[in-house]
């Protein structure tokens, strides 16, 4: 019976993190749907930004979407201030005042929520596409551009862009992408080849007007609302050359509330759009929904159970035993690069990638036992989680 539970965990594994991007370029190789894109017509855009107690960021922010490199009269900007109260709102009025293009200002009394932001945002916005930033993201000059010339196909509803890391001058850290980012940026390069991807950034995205939907506040809309859009008939798609500037956490507590909290509003997100993992709708995208997010959130639970099957196998056969201690040397190089990113450390792979695999799935873990408590997250402050 162990071995069947261990054998069975290694294959779960297996197929979660490398099975399935393999099947999927397997796919988008053999049946590949490109993106016509053109930058021939720029059509009318909104950036909205939903911000709370952003003052450290907001000007600074502003002034990022503001040397865009788009037509001033084609492009507004509208902040929305889920109850201020450090001076985030004098901030926007101070930069709107001398502002290229249009800057608007609206205050969301009582907190409410980035969703709830966002949808009053969006019954004010004027541009066909709506475009969604972080109140702490700074683009490429050119991320515009490369977002929505995307919608020149008219399949595509959704753009997400790339993330990438940087330090405080904001030049790159090393090439801009963790381990992590760039294996989810190689998958959503993929799954953009075969019709489209299931999880986006949030900070850098672009969506048609026509297809937004007003969500509940509770709701994530960095999910639910590209999903909305394949439901509408529109394939989400990655565009890797709008560059997302964001400086990295440092701080292991703040990633790993952030990931809690994020994993949450998604497996609530999951339960909400159930119908799209009925293969009986879009067998392609139920089976991408599927692999690339029901199983990651729940890969923890063959972790246990491949732990708990090799400490009980361990001393029966060589295999089992070399695994056994493959699994304790994995989570003590995660263990020591916890310790040595507390101690200020700058972290190789060798240690960074068992600790944030581990982190990951330690939230994931966290978040399942606050789903099936029934715990929502609506609120929270910035940047901590």
């Amino acid at each position: 019976m162990m071995q069947f539970v261990f054998w069975l965990s290694i294959v779960l594994l297996f197929y979660i993190y490398f099975g399935y991007p393999l099947a999927v370029k397997v796919v988008a190789s053999v049946r590949p749907k490109p993106v016509q894109k053109s930058d021939r017509d720029l059509p009318n855009v909104s950036i909205l930004i939903a911000a709370y107690n952003e003052a450290k960021d907001i000007e600074d922010t502003l002034r990022n979407k503001l040397e865009l490199d788009y037509p001033g009269n084609q492009l507004e900007i509208l902040v929305i201030s889920d109850e201020s109260d450090d001076g985030t709102d004098q901030i926007v009025e101070k930069v709107a005042k001398d502002a290229a293009c249009s800057v608007r200002l609206f205050r969301q009394v009582p907190r409410q929520g980035k969703t709830s932001g966002l949808n009053t945002l969006n019954q004010n916005a004027t541009g066909e596409i709506l475009l969604f930033s972080d109140a702490n993201s700074r683009w490429d000059t050119q991320a515009l551009r490369m977002l929505v010339r995307n919608f020149n196909d008219p399949d595509v509803g959704y753009v997400t862009g790339k993330m990438v890391y940087v330090h405080q001058d904001g030049s790159l850290i090393g090439d801009g992408c963790s381990a992590y980012m760039k294996y989810e940026n190689w998958l959503r390069l993929q799954e953009t080849k075969v019709g489209s991807v299931v999880g986006v950034d949030g900070g850098i995205d672009a969506m048609r007007k026509q297809l937004y939907h007003p969500l509940r506040a509770d709701q994530l809309p960095d999910f639910v609302q590209p999903l909305k859009v394949v439901e509408q008939g529109y394939r989400v798609v990655y565009e890797p050359e709008a560059l997302l500037k964001e400086e990295a956490l440092t701080d292991g507590g703040s990633e790993f509330s952030m990931r809690v909290r994020v994993s949450l509003r998604a497996l609530w997100a999951l339960k909400d759009m159930k119908h799209l993992m009925n293969p009986v709708n879009n067998s392609l995208f139920a089976w991408q929904m599927i692999s690339h997010k029901l199983l990651r959130y729940g890969a923890f639970v063959p972790m246990v159970t491949l732990a708990l099957a090799t400490l009980y196998l361990a001393p029966k056969a060589g295999i089992y035993t070399l695994s056994a201690l493959g699994y304790v040397a994995f989570v003590l190089l995660a263990w020591q690069g916890r310790k040595k990113e507390a101690g200020g450390q700058a972290l190789s792979p060798v240690y960074s990638i068992p600790y944030y695999f581990m982190l990951l799935n330690l939230a994931s873990y966290k978040a399942c036992v606050a789903f099936f408590r029934g715990e929502k997250k609506v609120i929270w402050n910035p940047r901590k989680g």
